[in-house]
């Protein structure tokens, strides 16, 4: 249930006998925003927005790195939490269920923000701004829905129990939609923000152009198995951003530089959301997941660009301590490690998007893989693949080093109903988990326990 808060306000009032003419008080409560006046310039639009980002943050990369074949939980860890990794989760375990109710704060936040913007006239240049800003909060809804329906739709094909795709903030007992309406949702709402969004802009740090827009369609393709929009919506990414040449490609995961990156998440000063810090590993050295060795086996650690900047590997840390750390979002300063901007999408994704979409459809995706390898792996030469199936395992296998620590490993085998499967020197630490198969029911994130009990027309993932 998308549930608000409300106070209630005790007025004691004095007794009123200096004049019999006073039959009422008119006192308006000092501590609440009236709704009605929360929105009433194009700035108050704006922070509404910023309000929308203030509830974006890395629980996709730490869901997806924890459930599946990419990280590993090592000995030293004392203090994290290990239900996920180990697949004990149930619809009462926050580190499964936090983000069900902090996108739904968030996609609210976007409702009521739509509809203050759409309450107020606008004129001149706020005219064009108030359209840009609808764009922005009409892709940031598809968005914020999508990742839900990524995580908690009973399985990715029409039919299957989705999320609940709410347009207004509201108070009710909304039902889960069917897969195949939360997707039409967000397509209707990405195609509306797109003819509001320019067409360019510098700001990677929202979504402030059409590019942004696309790249969010080609994600939502891919799920719908619609291959045709799929190639359409990466080529017109892949067309705007190009991959990063060698030289850069290190530096995006610095914050040295923004190449190839389409939409990332700003982390500012020396206490915001870190990837690096908060969740791999702790401020005091203690890694709380490292990379598994199963992700580490897949690359060529000599030529491939990918493992020096993911990966690093520390002779010093002895005894019970992982000598494999999560590079990735570590970042270059001492000051703040791990406070490296979230990156949300990159054109490397897209290639392997199209990659896909080609390979189910017209079957000459071998060039958009072969491109993506020569961008990452130094003397690489192009491979040829036998059929269909060997060139959709090279480009899982692809995705797999690519995307890792990103947030997308657990949904990209659910796609193919594919296991769940750790090597055992993985899985010391999991009691027994070293394989996660479809019929489980942990295949798919519970819809929180407080939602089921209090909303009356949800449907908990079946099993569970």
């Amino acid at each position: 249930m998308i549930k608000k808060l409300y106070k209630t306000y005790t007025l004691i009032l004095p007794i009123l006998i200096l004049s019999a003419s006073c039959t009422k008080l008119d006192l308006q409560p000092t501590d609440i925003i009236d709704p009605t006046k929360a929105y009433r310039n194009i700035n108050d639009i704006n922070m509404g927005i910023l309000g929308v980002y203030a509830l974006l943050d890395y629980t996709q990369i730490s869901l997806n790195a924890t459930v599946t074949d990419e990280a590993t939980y090592p000995t030293e860890n004392n203090v994290g939490n290990s239900d996920a990794y180990r697949w004990l989760y149930n619809p009462s375990s926050g580190s499964v269920t936090s983000l069900y109710i902090t996108y739904y704060q968030a996609i609210d936040r976007a409702n009521r923000t739509i509809e203050g913007l759409e309450a107020l006239t606008f004129t001149g240049a706020d005219a064009a701004t108030a359209n840009r800003y609808k764009g922005e909060l009409l892709a940031l809804r598809a968005y914020l829905h999508f990742e839900l329906l990524r995580a908690y739709a009973a399985s990715y094909q029409a039919g299957a129990l989705g999320v609940p795709y709410m347009k207004v903030s509201d108070i009710g007992y909304p039902a889960r939609d069917n897969f195949e309406v939360v997707v039409n949702n967000a397509k209707a709402d990405l195609a509306e923000a797109k003819t509001l969004m320019p067409s360019t802009s510098t700001d990677k740090s929202r979504i402030s152009n059409r590019t942004i827009v696309a790249a969010i369609q080609a994600r939502v393709a891919l799920y719908e198995k619609n291959w045709t929009d799929a190639v359409t919506y990466s080529s017109e990414v892949i067309t705007a951003i190009p991959l990063a040449t060698k030289a850069q490609f290190t530096g995006i995961w610095t914050d040295a530089n923004d190449n190839e990156v389409v939409w990332k998440l700003k982390r500012v000063g020396t206490n915001d959301s870190r990837v690096g810090d908060f969740f791999f590993r702790q401020t005091g050295g203690i890694v709380l997941y490292a990379p598994a060795l199963k992700l580490i086996n897949t690359f060529d650690q000599v030529n491939d660009l990918r493992y020096p900047a993911y990966i690093k590997f520390d002779a010093t840390r002895t005894g019970t301590k992982s000598q494999y750390l999560v590079n990735k979002y570590i970042g270059g300063t001492s000051t703040a490690p791990g406070l490296t901007d979230i990156k949300l999408f990159r054109t490397g994704e897209m290639y392997l998007i199209r990659a896909e979409a080609r390979a189910e459809s017209t079957g000459d995706a071998a060039a958009d893989l072969n491109a993506l390898r020569a961008a990452r792996i130094n003397g690489y030469t192009n491979s040829t693949f036998a059929d269909k199936q060997a060139l959709i395992d090279a480009i899982y296998t692809e995705r797999y080093k690519e995307l890792a620590f990103e947030g997308h490993r657990f949904y990209d085998l659910r796609r193919r109903n594919l296991p769940v499967q750790r090597l055992a020197a993985d899985a010391t630490n999991a009691s027994g988990a070293v394989t996660l198969l479809p019929t489980q029911a942990q295949y798919a994130f519970p819809i929180p326990a407080q939602e089921v009990l209090i909303n009356k027309n949800t449907i908990q993932n079946s099993k569970y």
